[in-house]
């Protein structure tokens, strides 16, 4: 075997409601010091050739999902993370703040509290606070709650091929999403295939993205559509579990219920007066792996009335692994089947 182009690349994976998060522990060279976005820039202009590595096959897959730890630049921040995708680099990460709440407490990132563990993560889209209850002595269930979120656009209407009219929200939980009912596009969660609700997702995504411009007050960074989210339609407050599957990045597929997700729409479900503060719902993935979500306060995000959220669930690990690559491997770089 010839030396590697670079040194190894090591990672820790982890799993949070079966949505995957590789997290990079070494081979990534320093990165010049500045805010989080300023950093988020750097590694997409300079470094996208690693997210390509780890993400693609045949190292990964198209819907594998990481997590590079840099340098804080925020007081307070006990650590920072840029997320990475198929596609590139997102803002903010729901399930990766959970399995990050976790793996900070077993890599004594932060030191353990008694009965609850705090764990303050700069992300792109802000501080994020995760608290990381203890069993034990070992880190068990982990919550966050969210940067301000809000809705953005109400009851929106576009054609969307064959499917026709189609009304949707765009609601911003540390990234924006449009939020629509499935049953508009004649799908059934348990009965259709994850394909078709892919097919459709992606499709309402490239209609609100061609048709709907985004802003945000805090940078222009955080203002696109990173995806698309269906429902089962049941936003109105009720005892009973809501189902979504959210759509992402390059037709991504979200194995967990999706964080950032769930925070989109417990904005829209406030500001249409579906949800009060301190009720909980319960939020199920396209696989039936489930996080709980409830309102943590009223804020405001610029212009916008808006929320901060609280959102739970439970991280697991998964294996560890070193990547290398050969000289004269012409598939060295990573590729996709789809």
């Amino acid at each position: 075997m010839s030396a590697p182009a670079f040194g190894p690349l090591t990672v820790v994976d982890m799993h949070t409601g079966g949505e995957p998060l590789r997290i990079v522990t070494g081979g990534y060279p320093d990165l010049p010091k500045g805010t989080i976005l300023q950093k988020r820039a750097y590694v997409r202009d300079n470094l996208d050739h690693l997210r390509k590595i780890l993400m693609f096959e045949p190292r990964g897959h198209a819907d594998q999902y990481g997590a590079l730890l840099v340098e804080p630049d925020l007081p307070g921040a006990d650590l920072a993370v840029l997320f990475m995708h198929n596609e590139g680099y997102s803002t903010m990460c729901g399930h990766a703040i959970v399995a990050l709440g976790r793996y900070a407490v077993d890599q004594g990132l932060v030191p353990p509290g008694e009965t609850v563990t705090l764990v303050n993560i700069e992300c792109p889209c802000g501080l994020v606070r995760a608290e990381v209850t203890m069993q034990g002595g070992k880190p068990a269930e982990v919550s966050f709650e969210s940067v301000p979120s809000f809705l953005f656009a109400r009851d929106k209407t576009l054609a969307i091929g064959a499917w026709g009219k189609v009304t949707f929200d765009i609601a911003y939980g540390g990234a924006f999403y449009a939020l629509a009912d499935a049953r508009q596009f004649g799908l059934k969660f348990g009965r259709d295939s994850v394909a078709a609700f892919v097919d459709a997702a992606d499709a309402l995504t490239r209609a609100a993205q061609a048709a709907i411009p985004l802003s945000h007050p805090d940078a222009d960074d955080l203002s696109f559509l990173y995806g698309s989210i269906l429902t089962d339609g049941r936003d109105a407050y009720s005892g009973e579990p809501t189902r979504n599957v959210c759509v992402f990045a390059d037709r991504q597929v979200d194995r967990s219920p999706t964080g950032s997700g769930v925070t989109a729409r417990l904005a829209a479900m406030q500001a249409r007066g579906q949800i009060a503060t301190g009720q909980k719902r319960v939020f199920q993935s396209i696989i039936g792996s489930r996080f709980t979500g409830s309102l943590a306060s009223l804020t405001h995000s610029g212009p916008h009335k808006a929320i901060t959220a609280r959102v739970s669930g439970r991280a697991y690990y998964s294996g560890k692994a070193e990547f290398i690559i050969e000289d004269d491997d012409p598939l060295s770089e990573g590729f996709l089947v789809r």
